[in-house]
């Protein structure tokens, strides 16, 4: 007897792509935010995987903060290409210029794209974002729903969420208010990498590891480079690491790591017990709720 069973990337990659044609359907210009990194590579995937083969019926809006690594960069120009599909850059720096927003004393500008998002997102008109958030990432994320609604401040209410029952979705919005839509909520990290491999995905070559310069700043292992120099005092070694996830360059650490390949990435991450945001992420440490307040604020 033939098995109608999935496994569980298919039947992750299945619940994914009804989550795109919903949102589709129901909404009048929803975007893909896309940083770039892997999540967001995996969900513009599975987008042209939803509406092949005809081209992907969405743009998608970087909000560059003006300290990305270059090569996600190259990646993500690289899909624009491949695609044929719309990108909308949002400039942190543009708006550091004209004064929307202002440069913080810790050098992060995660707080800052809120402004800049919102702004970006008004003046597109667009009414859903689809942002690649995993709720196994972190705290904060695991608190949101699929279709997470956002009022006409662009903000967030973690206890006025809508319920999703048999995975219902509902996409209403009065003038003024928008959702984002998380469509990798319940994938994990080792989910996201054996898809990766499944499917052979182009991602940057950050992700893998390698013979890179780097400071250990409380145990942080940073790559020493125009956004991270050395500080008076510091010395840098060679050694072989990769980065699990990729965000602003003067904050976002590598791990020490040989896996060079995908098949050897989904080994490692299959052991470790970390999140991929609490190893490396030196913009989440500033406090406990420090995403949840940002997620207020109006953050992906």
């Amino acid at each position: 007897m033939t098995s109608h069973v999935l496994s569980q990337l298919r039947s992750l990659e299945a619940e994914s792509i009804h989550i795109f044609r919903e949102v589709v359907a129901e909404m009048q210009r929803p975007c893909l935010l896309f940083s770039g990194g892997k999540d967001s590579i995996v969900m513009l995937h599975l987008a042209a995987k939803a509406f092949a083969p005809a081209r992907i019926p969405f743009p998608i809006m970087h909000v560059d903060t003006g300290l990305n690594f270059p090569s996600v960069l190259a990646t993500r120009d690289r899909w624009v290409e491949r695609l044929g599909i719309q990108l909308v850059v949002a400039s942190v720096p543009e708006a550091i210029e004209r004064g929307l927003v202002q440069e913080e004393p810790n050098g992060s500008r995660n707080r800052i794209q809120t402004p800049v998002l919102l702004e970006a997102a008004e003046k597109n008109g667009f009414d859903a974002l689809f942002g690649g958030g995993r709720r196994d990432e972190e705290k904060a994320r695991a608190k949101e729903r699929v279709f997470s609604f956002r009022d006409d401040f662009g903000q967030w209410d973690p206890k006025n969420q809508r319920p999703e029952i048999w995975d219902l979705y509902n996409g209403r919005v009065h003038q003024g208010e928008s959702i984002r839509v998380f469509p990798l909520s319940n994938w994990t990290e080792l989910d996201i990498w054996a898809y990766i491999e499944a499917e052979d995905i182009d991602l940057p070559e950050l992700y893998f590891a390698a013979e890179r310069e780097v400071v250990d700043r409380g145990g942080m292992l940073f790559a020493v480079n125009e956004f991270t120099p050395l500080k008076e005092g510091e010395t840098a070694e060679v050694r072989s690491v990769r980065y699990r996830t990729v965000g602003d360059a003067n904050l976002t650490a590598a791990v020490a790591s040989t896996a060079a390949t995908r098949a050897e990435i989904v080994e490692e991450v299959a052991a470790v017990r970390l999140t991929e945001r609490g190893a490396t992420r030196g913009d989440d440490k500033v406090s406990e709720a420090a995403m949840e307040d940002r997620k207020r604020e109006g953050y992906f």
